[in-house]
């Protein structure tokens, strides 16, 4: 018999955390609709289970005898496992979900993707797919926010050459106050370090030593930095991925977004199915759902926010069309990111920011 959808979502959400009491780590499991489990689908992911569970919802709306189990760590540790898995020294998911792409074509470029062909209605872009192994299934722009209620609007920052500039002029007014990620902790915030490093050098070097003479608020995760700006820690916070700053900012009025105007990255976060996969047909499913124009209308609407072919969210500061403006930077998902990857250099790069960064303390 089918057990009520009100039922089944109210059951998930007892087994999940509210957002603001989201931890990394934590695992989730979605009974199947149907009341009858005939499979059951394992996500390994480093994403918002928050973000996720519309999607997850939905999918199971098309398919009511699955149930969903989803295991949600922080980047680094998910990749971690995920090699683990590889080299068959621990359980693997049937579908990998990351923001840590770079991470993800690692994992395939080291033989431990298996192919997937999507069905010829998804529409993937060419910067989101490589090999059919990693598929890019959102798209997020990279964005300041800020505390309306404590920044001035002449303070606000338009642009991270403007960011620079602003704790140069009040470094008294924002000692303290500024926040991001712990690009050692958090392989997201690597990621879009590496890759602002790389798309403008000299305003990058510029910002990183303003944000230094700040005394950042570093932490490990979007939600982290984004609650250290609403229980008034942070004032203006960089490099957070607009779908969590957007759902943040749905609950609470006082946070502004900000999209940069000089460039904007766009993550598109990565899904890969396993080498070591116990049901890859199932990850597959999943995945094919996710890429679908329904998949992708759930995600826009419920899950995070943005997409390339819609205006910008109500509310976001910001040019409507990231791509035709010329402001929208993709990270493309491919062999580029493996320069990323490379051990060496990610040692060094890890280095010299946490030099540069010499307010940092360990948490």
């Amino acid at each position: 018999m089918m057990v009520p959808r009100k039922a089944l979502a109210g059951l998930a959400a007892l087994l999940m955390a509210t957002p603001a009491a989201a931890i990394e780590g934590q695992r989730a499991v979605f009974p199947a609709l149907s009341g009858q489990e005939s499979a059951r689908l394992i996500i390994h992911a480093a994403t918002d289970l928050e973000a996720m569970r519309p999607l997850i919802l939905d999918f199971q709306d098309t398919a009511p005898d699955l149930a969903v189990d989803v295991t949600d760590y922080v980047t680094n540790d998910l990749f971690r496992e995920a090699q683990l898995a590889c080299s068959d020294k621990a359980g693997s998911g049937d579908i990998l979900l990351s923001s840590s792409v770079d991470q993800l074509v690692r994992l395939a470029n080291d033989g431990c993707a298996q192919p997937h062909k999507p069905l010829p209605t998804s529409r993937i872009k060419e910067w989101a797919n490589w090999r059919d192994e990693v598929f890019g299934f959102t798209f997020e722009p990279v964005v300041f926010v800020y505390d309306r209620s404590r920044v001035p609007a002449e303070d606000v920052p338009d642009s991270h050459e403007a960011l620079a500039d602003l704790l140069r002029r009040n470094p008294l007014r924002y000692h303290g106050r500024i926040g991001t990620y712990d690009i050692e902790a958090s392989g997201v915030g690597y990621l879009l370090a590496f890759n602002d490093s790389r798309q403008a050098p000299t305003t990058y070097g510029r910002l990183i030593e303003s944000v230094s003479r700040a005394a950042p608020v570093i932490r490990c995760c979007n939600n982290e930095v984004l609650g250290e700006i609403s229980n008034g820690g942070v004032r203006i916070a960089y490099n957070v991925l607009g779908s969590y700053a957007y759902a943040a900012a749905r609950l609470n009025p006082n946070l502004g977004i900000v999209v940069p105007r000089d460039y904007t990255l766009i993550l598109s976060r990565g899904a890969m199915i396993p080498k070591a996969a116990t049901n890859p047909a199932l990850g597959q499913r999943f995945l094919d759902y996710l890429l679908s124009e329904r998949g992708r209308a759930v995600a826009r609407e419920k899950s995070f926010f943005f997409a390339e072919d819609r205006p910008m969210p109500p509310g976001v500061d910001g040019p409507d069309d990231l791509m035709t403006s010329g402001v929208g930077r993709p990270i493309r998902i491919g062999p580029s990111l493996l320069a990323a990857q490379d051990d060496i250099q990610r040692r060094h790069f890890i280095g010299d920011w946490k030099r540069l960064i010499r307010n940092d303390v360990k948490r």
